[in-house]
């Protein structure tokens, strides 16, 4: 028998009135819930494991980037060279950032907060994305409180989302000094600015350093990078993808002081932890071998399960008897991709995406689901993959569809409380600390039956999440 003992759902009126007085986000709105979403332990033990694997993903994908990138064998015991898989990361990069990529303060660095997005569906979890810059900490951290406060037992990490976060991006050697820390958010990342300014004041009453900060607040003297002029910054948790670089003040200062040994900064800034290809590579047929061997025996199979098929658009002209590594159209292989505008609607059941280093390629900006898009739509989609795929390559994935789900939520006026039916994407948030992942908390957007691609939207609603327990 399932159990939870629920405490009293939070009413329409003080979350509203909360949102009000804390506004999270620049002019976001979602629907509202009396309750967190509800997870079974066997769910919530399964997202666990999965962060756990996802951290063994990255710590290896390092490994296949540095061996293609330097020419040595990919597999212990049998030849197998690969300098392709470093070409396809570095393509459109400039060249101080692929050789950023290789520095030797780099090595073995991996993201001190990952986020995967999974999708709720009839054979468990999907991993759509992988994302090393997650937004959404400080929101989910505040939902935590929010419904914490209320007696509901959120999934959170031991001592709270906001000290985790301290203690995952602030090296533990630093800790005890209590260091400068900026939370450095570009212009083009301003919609999260709100959650890391209520973060980083949430740490402060707890004594911390640390603070939000604008590119341009940041310069270099002969000590290392300042803020405001005269405070040596000691760690810097970058929010700035690295396709934003130019746009970004003082970006080449903190890759300089990075590798001077100045300041600590993370995520690292390697540009291939923020490709979706990656992806793509694990389920390539060449690299099997490869993810047997690096991988545990547990991490492999877990991510075979939850990983969709993806491919990498790359409109390499082939020999006339070669077929791509694609899916196939009417029951045939396909030799070049624009082939894929021939599949009927429903055969497409596909997602197209820019992989990275693109300013489309976060959120929901590139993001274009073939089974409900028109003929033209999906082949004008195509096309534009093609075509800007000599600087910034695009990845196909195999749709999976989510199951419906039901939730209460509040209707538009808050009178009266509805049985939502709806698709759920889960973002948990796992914070890394000695080589070991930890769920810190779980965002899950319920958006209505009748959308496709599941992302924050103003019909959508945002709410922690929280665990049934057998007995």
């Amino acid at each position: 028998m399932i159990t939870c003992s629920m405490p009293q759902a939070l009413s329409y009126n003080y979350l509203k009135e909360t949102f009000d007085r804390q506004v999270l986000f620049h002019e976001k709105a979602w629907r509202l819930s009396p309750n967190p979403l509800l997870l079974s332990e066997e769910q919530t033990d399964m997202i666990k494991q999965i962060g756990q694997a996802c951290l063994e993903f990255y710590q290896v994908l390092d490994i296949l980037y540095t061996r293609s990138k330097t020419g040595k064998n990919l597999l212990r015991n049998k030849e197998h060279y690969a300098s392709w898989i470093a070409d396809y990361y570095d393509l459109g990069k400039p060249k101080f950032l692929k050789e950023h990529n290789s520095h030797k303060v780099n090595k073995r660095s991996t993201p001190s907060i990952i986020r995967p997005d999974l999708l709720i569906t009839e054979d468990g979890f999907a991993l759509t994305e992988l994302d090393s810059v997650p937004g959404g900490i400080g929101l989910t951290a505040f939902l935590n409180q929010l419904y914490k406060s209320a007696g509901f037992p959120v999934i959170e990490s031991e001592g709270g989302m906001v000290t985790g976060f301290y203690n995952a991006v602030v090296p533990e050697n630093l800790i005890e000094q209590n260091p400068l820390v900026l939370i450095v958010v570009s212009d083009e990342s301003a919609t999260y600015q709100p959650e890391f300014i209520w973060l980083s004041e949430q740490l402060q009453a707890l004594g911390k350093n640390i603070h939000c900060a604008h590119p341009d607040e940041i310069k270099r003297g002969s000590s290392g990078l300042l803020w405001r002029n005269d405070q040596k910054i000691d760690v810097i948790y970058r929010f700035f993808e690295l396709f934003d670089w130019a746009n970004v003040s003082c970006a080449d200062i903190i890759l300089e002081a990075v590798e001077a040994g100045e300041v600590i900064v993370s995520p690292p800034m390697k540009t291939y932890q923020e490709e979706k290809m990656s992806l793509a590579f694990f389920h390539h047929h060449a690299l099997q071998e490869f993810w047997k061997e690096n991988l545990s025996k547990h991490a492999f199979k877990l991510l075979q399960k939850i990983i969709p098929q993806t491919w990498i658009v790359d409109p390499v002209e082939l020999p006339p008897s070669a077929v791509l590594d694609a899916p196939w159209v009417n029951g045939k292989p396909i030799y070049e991709w624009m082939q894929l505008a021939d599949a009927s609607q429903k055969e497409r059941s596909w997602i197209l995406k820019t992989s990275g280093f693109h300013e489309s390629a976060w959120g929901a900006r590139s993001v274009v689901y073939g089974s409900d898009s028109s003929r033209l739509e999906w082949e004008k989609a195509l096309r534009k993959a093609i075509t800007q795929s000599s600087s910034s390559l695009s990845v196909l994935q195999e749709y999976k569809k989510p199951v419906l789900l039901t939730h209460e939520v509040y209707d538009e006026t808050g009178t009266q409380l509805i049985a939502q039916n709806g698709r759920v994407r889960l973002c948990p948030y796992f914070y890394i600390n000695n080589e070991q992942s930890e769920l810190s908390g779980i965002l899950s957007t319920l958006c209505p039956a009748d959308k496709k691609i599941i992302h924050g939207m103003s019909d959508a609603c945002l709410t922690p999440c929280m665990t049934q327990h057998e007995r």
